[in-house]
This record gives C-alpha cells, sequence and structure tokens, in this order.
C-alpha cells in the first residue's frame, strides 16, 4: 500500500504521461489529416512529440492501439458536441440534435472515417472505448425516446437517415451545409413515416 508521500510523487508522474499521451493523440489526428488514417508515421509521430520511436510504447504497444485512443478521443469529443442540452419541444431537441450529428461528421474527414466507417482493417475498439460508442448510442436513444420512437426498427433508420446526411454533406459540399440545412426535413419525414406505421398497426390507417 503506497504512502502519502508516494501518492503525492506518484500523481504528478501520472498527470505528466497523461498530459504527454494527450499530446501524442492530438498530433496522431493531424497526421491522419495530413496523410490518411493508414498512413499515419510512428516515426514522423515521434518526432513531433520530442520522443524517439521506442519510446511511444510506453504509451500504447501497436499501431492499433494508437487508433483505439484515437477512437476514444474522438467519440469524447462526439459526446460533448452532442451531449449539451437543447431548448425547445422535444421535436425541435431532436431537429438541433440531427443537426448538431451531422456538422460534427463534416468538420473532420478523418475523424468521420475512424468513428462512423471501417476504414483500417482489422482495427476493433477495446471494450473500453467502446463503451463510449455505447453512451452516444443510448444518448441518441433517449433523444428519440422524447418524441415516442423505440422501436428498434425506427432507430436503426434514423441511424441511416443521419449518417446518409453525413456522407453526402462530405461527398458533395464539403465544408458547406447543403445537407446540414436538411436536417429539418428528414426529421418531419421520418416522425411522420413512424406515424403512418403506427395508425397502420393499430387500425388507423385507410384503404
Amino acid at each position: 500500500m503506497a504512502t502519502s508521500g508516494e501518492a503525492i510523487t506518484v500523481a504528478p508522474r501520472q498527470r505528466r504521461k497523461d498530459a504527454k499521451l494527450a499530446t501524442i493523440v492530438r498530433e496522431a489526428w493531424d497526421l491522419a489529416r495530413r496523410d490518411g488514417l493508414a498512413a499515419i508515421s510512428l516515426r514522423d509521430l515521434a518526432a513531433r512529440v520530442d520522443l524517439r520511436q521506442p519510446s511511444l510504447y510506453a504509451y500504447f504497444e501497436s499501431k492499433h492501439d494508437l487508433y483505439d485512443l484515437m477512437f476514444a478521443d474522438g467519440y469524447r469529443q462526439l459526446l460533448a458536441a452532442a451531449a449539451p442540452e437543447i431548448a425547445g419541444d422535444p421535436r425541435r431537441r431532436l431537429v438541433e440534435f440531427v443537426r448538431r450529428l451531422v456538422q460534427f461528421s463534416t468538420e473532420d474527414l478523418v475523424r468521420h472515417q475512424l468513428l462512423f466507417q471501417r476504414t483500417i482493417p482489422g482495427f476493433e475498439p477495446s471494450p473500453e472505448s467502446y463503451r463510449l460508442a455505447v453512451e452516444f448510442y443510448d444518448l441518441a436513444r433517449s433523444r428519440l425516446a422524447e418524441v415516442g420512437v423505440t422501436a428498434p426498427d425506427d432507430i436503426d433508420v434514423f441511424s441511416a437517415l443521419v449518417s446518409g446526411l453525413g456522407h453526402q454533406q462530405i461527398a458533395n459540399d464539403p465544408g458547406g451545409d447543403r445537407w446540414v440545412r436538411q436536417s429539418e426535413r428528414v426529421v418531419d419525414m421520418f416522425l411522420a413515416d413512424v406515424d403512418r406505421r403506427r395508425g397502420a398497426n393499430d387500425g388507423r390507417g385507410t384503404t
């Protein structure tokens, strides 16, 4: 068991390591934006953070572990962007939630690729990092529950619609807002379809 004196010396050491790790992840994102995710050079990364390349392995054990650190960092950024409370009625909050998600996707292509596409062959996030993705998914489900949407199939369709807006924005209007502006229309179409299907299922639909 560590004494109080040992605890005092360990804490600053851990803080320094955490700060260095944050710098490594930040520089890794910059390299990915310059060269592409798959082309991140550990030699270049080490030079950027004033380390010899072998010293990087004190912070992560493999390149996939580096991607895992970036994956976790990306989802923390997504939660920070999407989680703040939104004013208005449930529908308005859902529209703003979608707008935030589409905007987030379009702000950083390589982050979008790592979080939402299988860009790196063989990469799977660790359970610890994936818990952040689950936390975001739970947040999205809570926003949908506010407007009465809880069925798994409806949630899947919603996810596909939002992803489609993000992909279209990135592919066809990078840096713009052409598809971001469609967030409200897509939400209205989605909710109208959910309501129509409910009506058909409970006998309220027209023949």
